[in-house]
C-alpha cells in the first residue's frame, strides 16, 4: 500500500478528547430510575470541568429497548424515557455553548422490528418496503447459516409465518438487518443524517458498520468456518459493496458539512481498516477497532502486558503514515477499564485507574474516555443471572444451557466480562442510589459508591477525578501528545510499558507500571535530564539514571535542554 504523510496533517477531530455517556446510567432528572437527556443537561458543567472536548452519547432514539436503544423504531423521535426533542435541542446547545462537540450514535445496520419500515415489510411479500430488509422465501429451503450475536441459538435467520419467509438479524431477532443494496434504504439513511447534522450534530459513531453490506445470495461459508471473532468478522463483515456505500455516504452527507464519522469495527485486517479511513479513499475519518479490548481469551487465558503492548503498538505502526485510529479501553460493550486492565482491589484501584487514564491521554490517536472511568469505577460482578439486564447475558445464558456447557465457568466469565459491568449508574455522591436517582435505578448501583463518587473526589486534590483533569489539560496544551510520533522504549520489559512521543524538537517519555510491586526502569540517554509533566504519585525516585517506579505508577517526562 502506497503511503503518504497524511496522518500528521492537522484535523480538528484528531484533537478531540471524547467522553462517552451511556444515557440510561448517567443521571436521572425525573426520578423514574432511568437516566435521561435532562440529566445530561444538569451535568453539563461537570462534563466541561473534565476538560473533554467532545461527547458521544449512546442511542436515545425511540425504541422498545430490546437492546437498550440499539433497536430503533423511529430515527427522528426521542425515546420517551429520555425526554423529547426540546430536551435534545437544549442539550446540544448546552454542549456547543461550552465548546464541546456532539457525536451521535448512528445505528443503521438494523432497526427495531417495531419500526414502521419493518411492520410494512413483513406485512406482505409485495409491500413497497419488502426490500428494505433481507428476506428469504421458505419455499427455497432454509437459507445458509449466518451467525447472530444475541440469538439464543446463535442463528441470524428468523422464520416469520405471516409471509412464510425468513428475515435476517445479525443481532437480536427484534433487530432485523436493513438491506443496504436497496438505494431507497440508503436515501432514507442519508436523509436521517442530514436531519441530525442540521440540528447541530458534529460527528457520527457508525454502529456495527462493517456489517451493512451483504452478499444477498447468502452462499454457504467455507469448510472449517467457526463462530469465533476472526471468522465472524471475516465472513460477515466488509461485504462486497461496503466501500461503494460509504463513498456514496461521504458524497451525499459527510463531505457537505464539517463533521466526521468513525466506524465501529474495521474488518479483519489492517488493509480493511485503511480502506475505510485513508484520506485518499474519501470514505470515513477514523477507525474504532476492538483488538485492544479483546486481548486475552477469558479468565482461563488472561492477557499479558506483552499482549497489551503488542496490540496497541502494531495498530499505531500501521497508521503512523496514513489514516487515524481511536484509543479506548472501555465502552458500553466491555467491562470496566480498571477491572479489565488494571487492579480494582481497594489497595490499587486508584493508582491503576490513574495509570490507565495516563495511557489513554498520552497515546497517539483520538482518546475515547468512558463515563465513570474518570472516577475509577469498577465492575459490579453480578453473581446470579437474575441480576443481569443485558440481552447478550440473558440469551447467552440460555444458549450455554442448551449446549450443555460448564455453567459455573460460564457464570464466572460472565461476571467479569458482562456488558452490564459498564452500565451501572454513575456514582455522584454517597447518598442513596449514589445520587443517580431518587428512585430504584433500572440496574443495581455498585456498592462501593459511598467511597467512589464525584463529590468525594472533587475535594481531594490527588483523586482519580482530578488526575484525569490534569491529563486532559496536559494533552490539550501539548500537541506532542496528539501529533507526535510514537516509539516503544525497552519493549521487552515485562513490568513497564514505556514509549516516547516526539514532535519537532520535543521529546516526551511515558512510563506506565503494570505491576503491584516496585519496578526498575533504565532511563534512555536522551532522558537523563527531564521535567516531570505528569505523575500519579507525589514523587519519582531516580538513582543512577534508573527510575524506581511504585505499584502502577505512571509518569510523563519531557526532555530538558
Amino acid at each position: 500500500m502506497a503511503k503518504s504523510k497524511t496522518s500528521s496533517s492537522k484535523k480538528w477531530w484528531k484533537e478531540q478528547i471524547i467522553y462517552q455517556i451511556y444515557p440510561r446510567s448517567f443521571f436521572d432528572s425525573d426520578g423514574d430510575g432511568i437516566g435521561d437527556l435532562k440529566g445530561i443537561i444538569e451535568k453539563l458543567d461537570y462534563i466541561k470541568s473534565l476538560g473533554v472536548t467532545a461527547v458521544w452519547v449512546n442511542p436515545f432514539y425511540a425504541s422498545p429497548n430490546d437492546d437498550n436503544g440499539y433497536d430503533i423504531s423511529d430515527y427522528r423521535k426521542i425515546m420517551d424515557e429520555f425526554g423529547n426533542m426540546d430536551d435534545f435541542n437544549e442539550m446540544i446547545k448546552g454542549f456547543h455553548d461550552r465548546d464541546i462537540k456532539f457525536v451521535m450514535d448512528l445505528v443503521v445496520n438494523h432497526t427495531s422490528d417495531e419500526h414502521e419500515w419493518f411492520k410494512q415489510s413483513r406485512s406482505s411479500r409485495y409491500n413497497l418496503y419488502r426490500d428494505y430488509y433481507h428476506w428469504w422465501p421458505a419455499e427455497n429451503g432454509k437459507p445458509n447459516y449466518r451467525f447472530s450475536y444475541f440469538d439464543e441459538k446463535g442463528d441470524a435467520w428468523k422464520y416469520d409465518a405471516h409471509t412464510d419467509a425468513y428475515y435476517l438479524h445479525y443481532f437480536s431477532a427484534k433487530q432485523p438487518d436493513l438491506n443496504w443494496e436497496n438505494p431507497e434504504v440508503r436515501r432514507e439513511i442519508y436523509d436521517i443524517m442530514h436531519f441530525w447534522v442540521k440540528k447541530g450534530v458534529d460527528g457520527f459513531r457508525l454502529d456495527a458498520f462493517q456489517f451493512i453490506s451483504k452478499d444477498t445470495s447468502f452462499p454457504p461459508f467455507p469448510k472449517g468456518y467457526q463462530n469465533n471473532v476472526v471468522d465472524v468478522i471475516k465472513h460477515h463483515g466488509m461485504g462486497p459493496t461496503l466501500h461503494d456505500h460509504i463513498r456514496e455516504m461521504n458524497k451525499e452527507v459527510l463531505s457537505k458539512y464539517e463533521v466526521f464519522a468513525v466506524s465501529e469495527g474495521v474488518g479483519s485486517s489492517f488493509e480493511d481498516a485503511h480502506s475505510l479511513v485513508d484520506e485518499d479513499r474519501n470514505e470515513l475519518q477514523m477507525v474504532y477497532h476492538f483488538e485492544g479490548v479483546e486481548v486475552g481469551n477469558g479468565l482461563d487465558d488472561p492477557h499479558t502486558l506483552a499482549d497489551f503492548k503488542q496490540v496497541h503498538s502494531k495498530w499505531e505502526a500501521s497508521f503512523k503514515d496514513n489514516g487515524w485510529i481511536s484509543i479506548f479501553l472501555a465502552n458500553h460493550d466491555v467491562p470496566r477499564m480498571v477491572s479489565r486492565f488494571g487492579n480494582d482491589s481497594d489497595e490499587f484501584r486508584v493508582a491503576s485507574s490513574k495509570m490507565l487514564n495516563t495511557f489513554l491521554l498520552t497515546m497517539r490517536g483520538t482518546p475515547y474516555c468512558y463515563f465513570g472511568d474518570e472516577l475509577g469505577m469498577k465492575n459490579i460482578y453480578f453473581q446470579h443471572i437474575s441480576e443481569y439486564q443485558d440481552i447478550a447475558a440473558k440469551n447467552g445464558y440460555k444458549k450455554a444451557l442448551s449446549e450443555g456447557r460448564d455453567m459455573k465457568k460460564f457464570m464466572q466469565n460472565l461476571s467479569f466480562y458482562s456488558r452490564d459491568n459498564s452500565r451501572t449508574p454513575m456514582q455522584w455522591d454517597n447518598s442513596e442510589h449514589a445520587g443517580f436517582s431518587s428512585d430504584l435505578p433500572w440496574i443495581a448501583v455498585n456498592q462501593d459508591y459511598k467511597e467512589v463518587n464525584v463529590a468525594a473526589q472533587e475535594t481531594c486534590p490527588d483523586s482519580v477525578l482530578n488526575h484525569f483533569r490534569q491529563l486532559t489539560s496536559l494533552r490539550t496544551n501539548n500537541p506532542v501528545l496528539i501529533y507526535g510520533t510514537y516509539q516503544q522504549v525497552d519493549k521487552d520489559n515485562p513490568e513497564v510499558y514505556a514509549y516516547s512521543r516526539t514532535l519537532d524538537s520535543q521529546v516526551w517519555l511515558v512510563l506506565l507500571s503494570f505491576v503491584e510491586t516496585d519496578s526498575i526502569f533504565q532511563l534512555p540517554d536522551n532522558m537523563q535530564s527531564f521535567e516531570i509533566q505528569g505523575n500519579n504519585y507525589s514523587e519519582l525516585r531516580i538513582n543512577d539514571g534508573r527510575a524506581k517506579l511504585k505499584a502502577y505508577q505512571a509518569v510523563v517526562l519531557s526532555q530538558k535542554g
